[in-house]
């Protein structure tokens, strides 16, 4: 990944858009050290930042890491894969000298596509989920609530890792919900020797404005088990 180029790349960003680094800076909540470097190519942004830059700024993610501009028919295509591999680089660049291993995650369910990882070492697990689609039948039903869990089952005991909920007056589609879903868990437990039998799942339960309610459980895959 080449830092200085992206580091470049940022600087015109933020020059085309008329902004000091400081303004720059407060946009995102970091210092304007922290931008300084970035445009040194000494640092990158972590990926959350760089995904808000990117949306800020309607710039191309892709095109901002590999220098490259994609053809409009390719780039829903290639979405979730650029940013599958931005979090494993992402994770790689920041986690490397603590000898973390990662694997990725997956649905195990064929009504959802859902791309994720797990980086682990001796001390601790982290967890990232993205990229959440279902893709079963159409589903046309709008939900004025919407709760999703992340879970895990650890000696028939379950488990709530994390929690991501939807309350407004608008309803949405589920759809649209699953858009805004992002599970980032940091320290979460010491090895990985527990999801080695596909132990983790999501729950999804959605009310519609009538009160009834849908439920939704996907498994989740790991590839390559820790075992």
């Amino acid at each position: 990944m080449d830092q200085i180029r992206i580091g470049k790349k940022i600087k015109e960003i933020r020059m085309k858009e008329g902004l000091t680094q400081k303004e720059f800076a407060d946009l995102f909540g970091v210092t304007y050290q922290a931008v300084s470097k970035w445009e040194r190519g000494l640092n990158i942004p972590d990926i959350g930042t760089l995904t808000q830059i990117c949306t800020k700024f309607s710039y191309d993610v892709h095109e901002l890491l590999t220098g490259q501009k994609q053809r409009k028919d390719k780039k829903i295509l290639y979405m979730g894969i650029t940013l599958f591999l931005i979090v494993l680089l992402f994770l790689l660049f920041f986690l490397k000298k603590d000898n973390f291993t990662f694997k990725t995650l997956s649905s195990n369910c064929e009504n959802f596509n859902i791309t994720g990882s797990i980086a682990y070492n001796k001390e601790k697990t982290s967890i990232y989920i993205s990229n959440i689609s279902y893709c079963g039948e159409k589903e046309t039903k709008k939900y004025q609530s919407i709760e999703c869990n992340l879970y895990e089952i650890n000696k028939d005991t379950k488990i709530r890792i994390e929690n991501y909920s939807f309350r407004e007056e608008k309803s949405v589609l589920l759809e649209e919900f699953l858009k805004k879903i992002t599970f980032k868990v940091d320290d979460y437990i010491a090895s990985c020797k527990n999801y080695q039998e596909n132990t983790l799942f999501l729950e999804i339960d959605a009310m519609e404005e009538n009160g009834e309610i849908s439920f939704f459980k996907i498994p989740l895959k790991l590839e390559n088990n820790c075992a």
